[in-house]
C-alpha cells in the first residue's frame, strides 16, 4: 500500500533541516527576538530600581546629618577667607595630579582632552545614582573624539585606581605612631586605623601575588566566569576570563614599569593635596585639631566613600566626614562647617566645572570637524 500523499500546505510549512516544536522553526520554550529584548529591558529597568531605591534609603537615613551641614550655608561667610582660597588652591593641585595621572596612562602629550574628558566624566559621576559607568563612558567616548586610543588605557587607568585606594588604605600607618605615643584616642578612630592598617597589609599582599605570579588571577577569572555563565545563562557566555585578565595585568605592569616612581608620587599628591584641602577649611573655622587625628578622620570617610550608595558620596560623606570630626576632637559647629567648606571645594565647585569643560570640548572638536566649505568654480 502506497503512503498517503503530503499535505502541500504541511510541506511548504516546515522546510527540510528547520528544528520543529514550533510553525517557525524556533524550538518550544525558546524566547523570541522580541521576548529575549523585553526580558533584558524589564532586568535594566528592575536594575535602576534598585539602584535609586539604595541611594533613596541611604540618604535618607543620613538625611538628619546632611540636613544639619546644609543648615551651615550662611555660616560659610563667617569662613577665613585666606583659609578657604588655599583649601581651594589644594584641590586644584589634587585635581592636577588626577589629569596628570590620567595623561600618563593615556600616554599622549597634550592636556586639553584629558582635563576636560575628566571633568565632563567626574560630572555625569557625581549626578547620576551609580554613575560611574555613565561617567566612564562619557569620558572615553569624549577622549576617542579627540583621536586618542583608549583601548589600551583601561588597563593603566584601573592600576592608578588601585594606586588610590591603597594609598587610602595606608593613611592609618602615618597616623600611628599618634596613636600609640601620642594623647589619648578616641576608641572609634582608633579601631578605624587598625582595620585601615589591616587593609592596606591584605591589599598589598594581594597585589603581590597578582602581579609576581599567574595563578591567583587565573583562578579568579575562571571562577568569575563560571559564575556569570551560570547565573546569566540567557546571556551569551563569557569565554577566556582569565586570560584576559592576566592580559590586562601585563599592560598594567608595562604602563608602571617605566613610570612607576612618578605614578607613586602623583597618587601621593592627589591624597595629600586632598587631604590638605580639607586641613585648610577646618583652619578656616578656626579650629586647631590635631592633623593626626583629622588624617584619620579623612582616610576613614574616604574608605566609606568608596562605596557607591549615593551619587558622588553625597550625604554619606558629609554625614561621616563631619561625625569623624567630632571624634577628632573638633567642636560640632566647626566640625559641620568645615565638612561644607571641604565639599563645596571638592564635590560642587569641580561638578559645575564638568559642563563648561563638556562646552569647550565640543566647540574645539566641532570646528575641527566641520568640513570647509567648497570655493566657488
Amino acid at each position: 500500500m502506497d503512503p498517503p500523499d503530503p499535505d502541500p500546505e504541511q510541506a511548504t510549512a516546515t522546510p527540510p533541516g528547520t528544528p520543529t516544536g514550533s510553525p517557525t522553526g524556533t524550538p518550544t520554550g525558546s524566547p523570541t527576538g522580541t521576548e529575549h529584548e523585553a526580558t533584558l529591558a524589564w532586568r535594566s529597568v528592575v536594575k535602576r530600581v534598585v539602584v535609586v531605591v539604595v541611594s533613596g534609603v541611604a540618604f535618607y537615613l543620613v538625611l538628619p546629618r546632611v540636613t544639619e551641614v546644609f543648615a551651615s550655608l550662611p555660616r560659610l561667610s563667617t569662613l577665613n577667607w585666606i583659609w578657604f582660597g588655599a583649601a581651594i588652591a589644594a584641590q586644584t593641585a589634587h585635581f592636577g595630579c588626577d589629569f596628570a595621572l590620567q595623561r600618563m596612562a593615556l600616554q599622549v602629550r597634550g592636556w586639553f582632552a584629558v582635563v576636560t574628558a575628566q571633568l565632563a566624566g567626574n560630572a555625569i559621576t557625581n549626578v547620576l545614582p551609580a554613575g560611574s559607568a555613565a561617567g566612564a563612558a562619557v569620558q572615553f567616548r569624549m577622549l576617542a573624539t579627540s583621536g586618542i586610543a583608549t583601548d589600551t588605557a583601561v588597563g593603566g587607568l584601573l592600576a592608578f585606581s588601585l594606586l588610590g585606594v591603597g594609598g587610602l588604605l595606608a593613611l592609618p600607618i602615618f597616623a600611628l605612631p599618634a596613636i600609640l605615643f601620642g594623647a589619648p584616642v578616641r576608641s572609634g578612630l582608633a579601631e578605624a586605623a587598625f582595620v585601615g592598617i589591616g587593609g592596606f597589609i591584605l591589599f598589598t599582599g594581594f597585589g603581590f601575588l597578582v602581579v609576581a605570579t599567574d595563578r591567583p588571577l587565573a583562578w579568579f577569572g575562571r571562577f568569575a566566569e563560571r559564575f556569570r555563565n551560570a547565573v546569566a545563562r540567557r546571556r551569551p557566555p563569557v569565554r577566556d576570563l582569565d586570560q584576559r585578565l592576566l592580559r590586562q595585568r601585563d599592560v598594567i605592569k608595562v604602563v608602571l614599569g617605566t613610570k612607576w616612581r612618578d605614578a607613586v608620587i602623583l597618587s601621593a599628591g592627589r591624597l595629600g593635596f586632598d587631604y590638605l584641602c580639607l586641613l585648610a577649611a577646618l583652619r578656616a573655622t578656626g579650629s586647631h585639631p590635631r592633623p593626626s587625628l583629622v588624617l584619620l578622620a579623612y582616610a576613614v570617610a574616604g574608605l566609606i566613600g568608596l562605596v557607591p550608595l549615593t551619587p558622588g558620596g553625597l550625604g554619606i560623606i558629609e554625614a561621616s566626614l563631619s561625625a569623624l570630626l567630632v571624634l577628632a576632637g573638633v567642636p560640632v559647629g566647626d566640625a559641620v562647617l568645615a565638612t561644607l567648606a571641604y565639599r563645596v571645594a571638592s564635590y560642587w565647585l569641580p561638578l559645575l566645572a564638568g559642563p563648561v569643560a563638556y562646552v569647550a570640548f565640543r566647540r574645539r572638536y566641532r570646528t575641527q570637524a566641520e568640513p570647509t566649505p567648497a570655493e566657488p568654480a
